[in-house]
């Protein structure tokens, strides 16, 4: 067999990253752990997560610190460094990264997905009042007016945390009931400071410094209005974290990868876990869950080589 510089290369650092790198780790594999920003991913910048086993609150950067204090306490490298392709085209896989280009007998991808923008020329006013990230910008908006675009799980409850700091927020989304968890549902219809705005959809910022006023639309009437507001939190959906693929492996018409039930991809020894992958849910729970068998996929797959 042709030496390889690792066992398994792990590429991605939040839930799935993490569970798969302890995993590796305690089977004493050669794993090396790769992310181009902070390990712990989205769940860095979510305030409170009640739904994770044996925990019946903690925030996301505590959990975060905790997975990879896990791994690192089991032998796991974690190396700060971003993917820039991928080489599946033989049974020697490379990664290309800025400086060099590693080996490895088996690769899983977690490199999650990112929040999608609403198209509507809010890329000029990031910073400047648009953001995807309550938990990092919402102090910056104490005793202020703003809007938050969505309806699932993360939307309301970055709504909710903005009621901390904001004297008002509304709600924008674009159907006539929400799509989060119902205790979530709950908590936002108690909060006085937060206002449904149903059936609606952003369709344009305006401002001289930064955000003064968010332009909706209700897609039932073709009712136009103006919201006056200081900010626009956005959490409309995600889209993968591909683009080092470069059709490298199988994915959906959005980019998401596919893999069967042991999170294999179409090709073999390589496998995805958590947000890139093509899957009905993405939680941290299902990410770890993803993790788990990919880990123990790409174990097996190196003791029958």
């Amino acid at each position: 067999m042709v030496k390889t510089d690792y066992d398994l290369v792990i590429i991605g650092a939040g839930p799935a990253g993490l569970t798969a790198g302890i995993y590796a780790a305690r089977a004493r594999m050669k794993v090396l752990l790769l992310e181009k920003a902070f390990p712990g991913g989205q769940i860095l910048v979510t305030d409170w997560i009640e739904n994770y086993p044996g925990f019946e609150g903690i925030s996301g950067f505590d959990l975060a610190e905790k997975m990879k204090a896990q791994a690192e306490k089991l032998g796991l490298k974690i190396e700060t460094t971003e993917v820039h392709s991928l080489n599946l085209s033989t049974d020697l896989k490379e990664v290309v990264l800025k400086d060099r280009r590693i080996t490895t007998k088996s690769l899983i991808i977690a490199s999650g997905a990112s929040p999608r923008s609403l198209g509507v020329g809010e890329d000029k006013f990031i910073g400047k009042g648009v953001s995807s990230c309550a938990t990092c910008d919402a102090a910056f908006f104490k005793e202020k007016t703003v809007v938050a675009v969505g309806g699932g799980d993360t939307a309301v409850q970055e709504a909710i945390f903005l009621t901390k700091f904001a004297n008002k927020v509304y709600l924008v989304h674009r159907r006539d009931e929400l799509r989060a968890a119902k205790i979530l549902q709950e908590r936002a219809f108690k909060n006085d400071k937060i206002e449904m705005v149903w059936d609606s959809v952003v369709t344009g910022l305006s401002g001289f410094f930064g955000v003064e006023n968010v332009s909706i639309k209700n897609v039932k009437t073709n009712e136009e209005k103006t919201i006056k507001a200081d900010g626009c939190f956005i959490w409309v959906g995600i889209l993968p974290n591909t683009s080092f693929l470069n059709e490298a492996v199988e994915t959906d018409k959005f980019g998401f990868i596919l893999a069967d039930a042991k999170m294999q991809t179409s090709v073999p020894g390589v496998y995805a876990a958590g947000d890139v992958r093509d899957t009905p849910l993405r939680q941290i729970s299902t990410a770890v869950g993803d993790a788990a068998i990919a880990a123990i996929s790409a174990e097996h797959f190196i003791e029958n080589l």
